[in-house]
């Protein structure tokens, strides 16, 4: 193995390992996947969780100047096709080898971008800023999973943005309440979180069903090779939904709802029997 290789090998390595630190629920989703696309989608991730680090952790410290500098260090790795930084370097790699839309990061930059200002959303902003940053994300993990098939990419893009924008407002709706406190914003547009009901919760939830009924109609039809992870991303994320669903408006504003491992670990299963009995 020569220095170059080994150099890639191992930024792709830093960003599993990112991976696995920060979300055992999305680690467990790439181990399903083929295990070609693991260390590619690992890469994505680590450049994600970079940039969102950026906007929603380091309070005590510049963070437009941070997330500047981070572009920056982007665009460059991009431009000459290496960075010292390893989540850059691996990440630039996976861009070039899965031909990934340049729309796709600056689309997503910019949302994260938009992360540094406390705001409410109206209903444009809302939807470019999903957009950005969920939706964006699923059209890079289908790259990789389409490995070149344009028609395929084509075909599935719709149904991958509504499943990431699914994802995205199921995360809005359980993290209101923190969004709101810790860092002033509240994404859905329209929404006084004072005056946040029953009646405010279920209007919400009536746009995330839809969002994930069209996409479902996607995943059973990615790569085989892809399927599984996709399919137990959305079982977790259903999962998490159907709990914020049965709770009323005030619990969700009180305490922040979560799937317990052991439930993860069944849907693991349950996922993995309907794979193999081809049911999805």
């Amino acid at each position: 193995m020569d220095h170059v290789q080994l150099f890639t090998e191992t930024s792709l390595a830093c960003s599993k390992l990112i991976t696995t630190r920060y979300s055992t629920s999305f680690t467990l989703g790439i181990r399903t996947l083929d295990r070609r696309f693991h260390l590619p989608v690992y890469a994505v991730y680590g450049w994600v969780r970079w940039a969102d680090e950026i906007v929603d952790t380091f309070h005590d410290r510049d963070k437009a100047a941070l997330f500047a500098e981070f572009r920056q260090q982007t665009d460059a790795a991009l431009a000459t096709g290496f960075s010292l930084n390893p989540v850059l370097h691996a990440f630039q790699h996976v861009v070039h080898q899965y031909r990934i839309d340049r729309e796709f990061l600056d689309a997503f930059l910019y949302s994260m971008e938009m992360d540094l200002d406390d705001r409410s959303y109206n209903q444009s902003l809302y939807e470019k800023y999903i957009y950005g940053s969920a939706e964006v994300v699923g059209l890079m993990c289908l790259r990789i999973f389409c490995e070149g098939d344009e028609a395929m990419f084509t075909h599935l893009r719709a149904s991958a943005c509504r499943l990431g924008a699914a994802f995205q407002k199921v995360n809005f709706l359980r993290d209101i309440r923190s969004d709101y406190e810790e860092r002033g914003r509240v994404y859905f547009p329209g929404v006084q979180y004072e005056a946040f009901d029953d009646q405010v919760k279920r209007e919400i939830e009536a746009d995330i069903r839809a969002d994930f009924e069209a996409g479902y109609a996607g995943i059973v039809q990615l790569p085989r090779a892809a399927r599984l992870g996709v399919y137990l991303a959305y079982v977790y994320y259903l999962k998490l939904f159907h709990k914020i669903r049965q709770l009323p408006a005030q619990h969700i504003l009180g305490q922040r709802v979560r799937v317990p491992d052991n439930t993860k670990l069944l849907l693991l299963l349950g996922s993995y029997f309907r794979y193999r009995m081809r049911a999805i």
